[in-house]
């Protein structure tokens, strides 16, 4: 057989998404139906705009899923390995990567307007901010914000990356730029890519470390918050200190 298997299907039936009856093109049924009414692969293919050889933009969009499983794992992919795709390269790699960042930002702006300089009343409404900076990461991440008297952040310091044994958090480190930058208080925040946020041992003695710190420079920890994608525990809360 000449062609055989998946390529020798798509050579038989491709057929460019413009040649298709406009009321089946991903693009008109935006218009038609709303972005809701669209599947994943339809919506994908629109950022994608094309396909590649032999192949339209929703047979492509339709190959991701299928080989990544979802959305999160498609996020999730290392830039050179998406790019290396069939039909991707690294134009299309940076119209997906920046689709996710903008939903990501859309996320964590939501319900709060847009505010740049965002102020928290509780450890629930650091979670909804933060979680988008940590949604799907495979690795441990600590962040410190600096916040100034009102509790608005002003600033946030990725501190360290790894696990909080093999990559230990250092008080120096910590309150470095919130002593240079005159923050009046400090928010911890980092995650727990197991999915269970319950607080270990040594994230409870990292944070009695950082609140003795704290009260010594004179700077407040407001919070240490351990987060995974879909809970959050605030150590404070639980009466640790």
């Amino acid at each position: 057989m000449a062609c055989g298997g998946v390529s020798g299907l798509l050579s038989v039936n491709y057929q460019s998404i413009k040649k298709w009856p406009e009321q089946e093109r991903p693009r008109e049924r935006l218009f038609s139906r709303g972005a809701e009414g669209l599947s994943t692969a339809e919506l994908l293919a629109i950022i994608l705009r094309s396909g590649g050889k032999d192949m339209s933009a929703l047979d492509l969009a339709r190959e991701l899923l299928i080989r990544f499983g979802s959305l999160k794992e498609l996020d999730d992919t290392a830039w050179a390995e998406l790019s290396s795709v069939k039909g991707m390269g690294a134009a299309k790699t940076a119209q997906i990567k920046a689709s996710f960042e903008i939903g990501k930002r859309l996320f964590g702006h939501h319900g709060r307007g847009i505010s740049q300089n965002p102020s928290f009343r509780n450890s629930r409404q650091a979670f909804e901010y933060f979680r988008p900076r940590f949604y799907g990461l495979k690795k441990e991440r600590f962040l410190c914000a600096l916040l100034d008297a009102k509790n608005r952040i002003f600033r946030e310091i990725i501190v360290s990356e790894g696990t909080l044994t093999s990559s230990p958090v250092h008080p120096r480190e910590v309150f470095r730029d919130a002593i240079r930058e005159a923050a009046a208080t400090v928010l911890f925040v980092h995650n727990h890519p197991s999915g269970d946020p319950e607080p270990s041992r040594d994230d409870i003695t990292i944070t009695g470390r950082l609140v003795e710190t704290g009260k010594i420079v004179g700077i407040t920890v407001l919070d240490h918050i351990v987060i995974s994608d879909e809970r959050f525990v605030s150590i404070m809360e639980r009466g640790y200190f």
